[in-house]
């Protein structure tokens, strides 16, 4: 890890219209780890990522990437400084086929994974590289949302829910990705709401409540504070 964090979010508010949904967001993602933004439906965590990628409207406060400063910043120039998102609906285009998909996002950067190295990644993805987007499975979607990303050269992977409404099998595969993904140095920011899984894959925790981080705890501490946890998010 790095002495300063890659990402570095302090006071962060925003919010759609007249209604402010984040109240000074807190926290840090350092290079080379899976942090997770864990808290109920509504707590705030998929606004914090559309801030953080700049899609919020009304946002304040700082995230600084990698040193630069970006509250001020455009989308397309916070893609083009490293960040790669991946939304909960997976934006995937049902007349393309997987291929077509996976070489449609444009390389920003040096670093990112090449074709054949997505395709070894995931290896669903080259068995099914002619099918229409509309024809895939669920996880078959989710694979192709996060293996876009990867071509790009991204080094920060923002995941908003990967295994919602995913099979537990799949689910588990989405999991031995993240690891491999860590495994070769990127740096993953995840929001989840499934614990148990979250606390297979990430260094850190950061639990989310009315737009602030009111806790957080490191993979050591998941087990003594097991009753806590689940507390806090009402599982």
């Amino acid at each position: 890890m790095t002495s300063s964090p890659l990402l570095s979010v302090r006071n962060l508010t925003g919010g759609y219209g007249d209604t402010q949904v984040l109240f000074g967001m807190a926290f840090d993602v350092n290079e080379g780890e899976v942090v997770t933004l864990l808290g109920r439906n509504g707590a705030g965590k998929t606004s914090t990522m559309k801030a953080i990628t700049g899609l919020l409207s009304k946002r304040s406060g700082s995230i600084d990437f990698e040193g630069s400063e970006t509250i001020s910043l455009a989308p397309h120039h916070i893609g083009r400084l490293g960040l790669g998102y991946c939304p909960e609906e997976r934006g995937i285009y049902g007349g393309l086929s997987v291929m077509e998909n996976l070489l449609l996002p444009p390389v920003i950067r040096s670093g990112g994974l090449t074709t054949e190295q997505v395709l070894e990644l995931f290896p669903r993805l080259r068995e099914r590289a002619r099918s229409k987007g509309t024809n895939l499975s669920g996880g078959e979607q989710q694979m192709l949302a996060i293996a876009r990303i990867l071509r790009t050269g991204a080094r920060l992977l923002l995941l908003d829910e990967p295994t919602e409404g995913l099979a537990p099998v799949i689910v588990q595969q989405i999991g031995e990705i993240i690891s491999k993904l860590r495994d070769r140095g990127y740096t993953i920011l995840l929001v989840e709401q499934n614990f148990r899984f979250a606390s297979t894959v990430a260094d850190r925790h950061y639990v989310v409540e009315h737009g602030q981080v009111i806790d957080s705890l490191t993979a050591a501490e998941v087990t003594s504070r097991q009753s806590h946890i689940q507390q806090l998010l009402g599982v």
